[in-house]
């Protein structure tokens, strides 16, 4: 790019951000001079973390997958920060069942099925539409951008394991949205990128059975632990994909 810079100024959208990926996300915004809004929800430590952080973060508890909460996320960032420059879509959940479990001669229950796909790709893509629309009216910069998107997915969307069908249909619906949604805003000078992490220790895994953790562990090759050294190196990958400086 011919214009690098840092996200110094910049404020981002980022939803789960009160806790794991989405919270270490946040920090590294603030710590890196931009400003941020929170959109977790209303039972989530948000306000607790948004204090913490002072004035250049807020909290807008919000439903993910309600048009009207995150609508109001998108008004408080523009009334308390002027504009929306990134949305940082972190907010996602989980359930480990096999297709059938013949033991018990039970299949997987439809509702959680269902509510994975809502919450994730649903979810996300009502972040997306939303944000977009504030994004659309900010300035160009000298290299004609306007904002980024930045969304989460999973190495699960590619290479998923026993028990992840809802999981792994969910995040490979967010990769398989994020070209179109490209193409659709890259007019407007909008940037989507998704990421997949691999398994690292976030409040999503530890609300896993054991057992399932236990699992997910043994599958990857090393290292096998399921920890990154805080989720903070995983937000540093985050604001590389921006495309701008993070003076990391």
């Amino acid at each position: 790019m011919a214009n690098i810079r840092s996200v110094k100024g910049m404020v981002g959208l980022v939803t789960g951000g009160a806790s794991g990926l989405g919270r270490a996300t946040v920090e590294r915004l603030i710590s890196q001079g931009a400003s941020a809004v929170i959109l977790d929800l209303p039972s989530s430590d948000g306000h607790k973390v948004a204090a913490a952080l002072g004035d250049r973060c807020a909290f807008a508890p919000t439903d993910v997958t309600s048009e009207s909460d995150v609508r109001s996320a998108v008004d408080l960032a523009k009334e308390k920060y002027g504009k929306v420059d990134l949305a940082v879509n972190c907010a996602g959940i989980a359930v480990a069942v096999k297709t059938y479990n013949f033991k018990k001669d039970l299949p997987h229950s439809l509702e959680d099925f269902t509510r994975v796909i809502t919450v994730n790709i649903a979810g996300t893509f009502n972040v997306i539409r939303l944000a977009v629309g504030e994004m659309g009216k900010n300035e160009p910069d000298a290299d004609g951008h306007r904002g980024c998107i930045i969304n989460t997915a999973s190495v699960a969307a590619y290479d998923g394991q026993v028990g992840q069908a809802a999981y792994s249909a969910s995040k490979g619906g967010i990769v398989g949205m994020t070209l179109p949604i490209a193409r659709d805003l890259a007019p407007m000078g909008i940037r989507v990128v998704t990421i997949a992490p691999g398994l690292f220790s976030t409040p999503l895994l530890a609300g896993l059975p054991e057992k399932v953790q236990s699992f997910l562990a043994r599958q990857v090759p090393f290292p096998s632990p399921p920890v990154w050294p805080g989720s903070f190196a995983l937000s540093q990958v985050i604001l590389l994909e921006v495309g701008w400086r993070t003076d990391l």
